[in-house]
């Protein structure tokens, strides 16, 4: 079909003007009769409460939150953090893809705005003898009224966009946090087996040692040392893996800072070789807080909205569309006269546009976004859910890692003292080799124990924090 189109001529440039502004602010008025179709809001029943919780405290968790590493106490951790938020690609990457957004929001507000050119010419010529010359000039604009929204909708989905890619990078800062601190957990927990195993090992250089003065005393036979010696370097070949896990951990930190390996070396080897132990009590809040603060769930919601803003864009497509144009312009045969009222010119002509026969591509257009507005809407149930799931589970290896740690604490505690008994014993030649060796073994199995469980505690509690929705805010 083609557009119905009316034109208006005028020799007066400022009615011609007044004119067109009087359709502008007409059409403008018309745009509160946007079209509008309804947004699904439902989502899943959330609890009053954590059901793990029980040794936490529930309160705002937002303070706890925003600085979570500081209850780890551990001042190279918070370099280490603060670094990574400062100088990591995927934070600078995010950062840019917030320009972006904001650049393609604001590339769709302008379309709402006429758009204006102007032109002009000089020419010269010779006929018959008579040399004669033309000037021209002239502005033009043209605009596209937003009568039912189509405009407005676009951009608010961009506006969506915008939000979407603000929390994608407090997503990004939440979990660079806590992989730095878990990669940190973990070099830490490898270095405290690494002082372990060379205690074990200073042991049984000891008692292989014994073994062997015993054999040449006539005190043992060969068995008694070829074990001694087995076990002895059953320890130290355990040492290579160990220290190849660490240096490959020291290597992670430094990327994840965004630095080159080595980089960070003397920095990691001035500090406690401990694993950060972090603090007994941690503020939990309610479940309704922890999908408010997660920024998965705030784009997942903000998702939504992008969806159902172009959803109803897709609608507004089956209705007319209004073109307004217009010109001023100034065309002469003499320069002088450029700026002569006589010589000036002015028209606006408004276009109706309306769609009779697609073949179906609008109302196909239409389904696909009203499909993707539902598939959004799933996602955003989808990511709830696994924010319950998250930190639930999360609470309970908080909780049940703790009890384990006090458990094995003991246990190591007398496999300890057992073990120098043993030793005690072994050397004043009341028992055979066997005892000593079975108490080394399990003294290094528990320690081995305690330092893994009290890992999986420390990394239970930065997931925790991750779970909350923690490490995202300004800093």
């Amino acid at each position: 079909m083609r557009p119905e189109k009316i034109s208006i001529p005028s020799h007066s440039a400022t009615g011609g003007w007044f004119f067109f502004l009087f359709i502008a602010m007409l059409s403008t008025a018309m745009d509160s009769c946007t079209l509008r179709t309804p947004v699904s809001t439902s989502q899943p029943k959330l609890p009053a409460d954590w059901k793990n919780a029980k040794s936490f405290p529930v309160a705002s968790a937002s303070l706890d939150l925003k600085r979570w590493w500081n209850h780890f106490d551990d001042p190279v951790l918070n370099q280490l953090i603060a670094l990574g938020l400062k100088s990591n690609p995927d934070i600078r990457g995010a950062e840019e893809r917030i320009k972006e957004a904001r650049a393609l929001r604001k590339a769709e507000s302008v379309s709402l705005l006429p758009n204006v050119g102007a032109s002009a010419g000089f020419g010269a010529g010779n006929t018959n003898g008579d040399p004669r010359s033309s000037s021209s000039a002239g502005l033009g604009a043209s605009w596209e009224a937003d009568l039912f929204g189509r405009r407005r909708s676009i951009i608010e989905a961009a506006s969506a966009n915008v939000a979407v890619a603000e929390e994608n990078f407090h997503s990004v800062q939440a979990a660079l946090a806590s992989e730095i601190a878990i990669a940190y957990c973990n070099l830490r927990a490898t270095e405290t087996r690494l002082d372990v195993l060379h205690r074990n090992i200073n042991t049984r250089e000891q008692t292989s040692q014994l073994a062997s003065w015993r054999q040449q005393a006539g005190e043992a036979d060969s068995l008694e040392s070829s074990q001694a010696l087995s076990s002895l370097e059953q320890a130290r070949a355990a040492i290579p893996t160990l220290e190849q896990n660490a240096e490959q951990n020291r290597n992670l930190l430094a990327r994840l800072s965004g630095g080159n390996p080595g980089s960070l070396d003397r920095l990691l080897a001035s500090s406690r070789k401990i694993i950060p132990y972090p603090a007994e009590k941690l503020a939990v809040g309610i479940p309704a807080d922890t999908l408010r603060q997660r920024p998965d769930v705030r784009i997942a919601g903000y998702q939504v909205l992008a969806a159902a803003a172009n959803t109803r864009a897709a609608a507004a497509a089956r209705f007319p569309s209004l073109n307004l144009s217009g010109s001023l312009g100034v065309n002469t045969l003499s320069a002088e006269k450029i700026f002569n009222p006589e010589t000036t010119s002015a028209n606006i002509i408004a276009g109706i546009t309306s769609p009779i026969f697609d073949a179906g591509r609008i109302r196909a257009n239409i389904d696909a976004n009203t499909a993707a507005e539902a598939r959004a809407v799933e996602v955003y149930r989808s990511t709830v859910l696994n924010a319950l799931s998250e930190t639930e589970d999360a609470l309970i290896a908080c909780r049940r890692s703790t009890e384990r740690l006090a458990t094995i604490e003991k246990a190591t505690v007398a496999a300890r003292e057992a073990n120098e008994l043993a030793q005690q014993r072994y050397q004043s030649g009341n028992i055979d080799f066997i005892a000593p060796l079975d108490a080394q073994r399990t003294v290094l199995g528990l320690e081995e124990s305690f330092i893994a469980t009290r890992l999986d505690r420390s990394i239970a509690f930065v997931q925790l924090y991750k779970a909350l929705g923690g490490g995202w805010a300004s800093h």
